[in-house]
């Protein structure tokens, strides 16, 4: 019965904060994933615009010829 009224009870301000630096800290791994996988995602479109640019002006100068 104690942890029935455990559960409906309001946290203590020091339970709020941990738990509140835990969400922190999860928010903060979930930024940090994203940022990851933009830096993966704008490599690769560097290397694609790279490679496309080089394509064409090896085409374009196949024509000029």
């Amino acid at each position: 019965m104690n942890w029935l009224i455990h559960l409906f009870r309001k946290p203590t301000p020091l339970e709020a904060a941990t738990r509140e630096l835990v969400l922190a800290q999860h928010a903060k791994l979930e930024a940090q994933t994203a940022v990851e996988y933009a830096t993966a995602i704008t490599a690769y479109n560097d290397k694609r615009i790279t490679r496309l640019l080089k394509y064409i002006n090896e085409e374009t100068a196949g024509e000029a010829k």
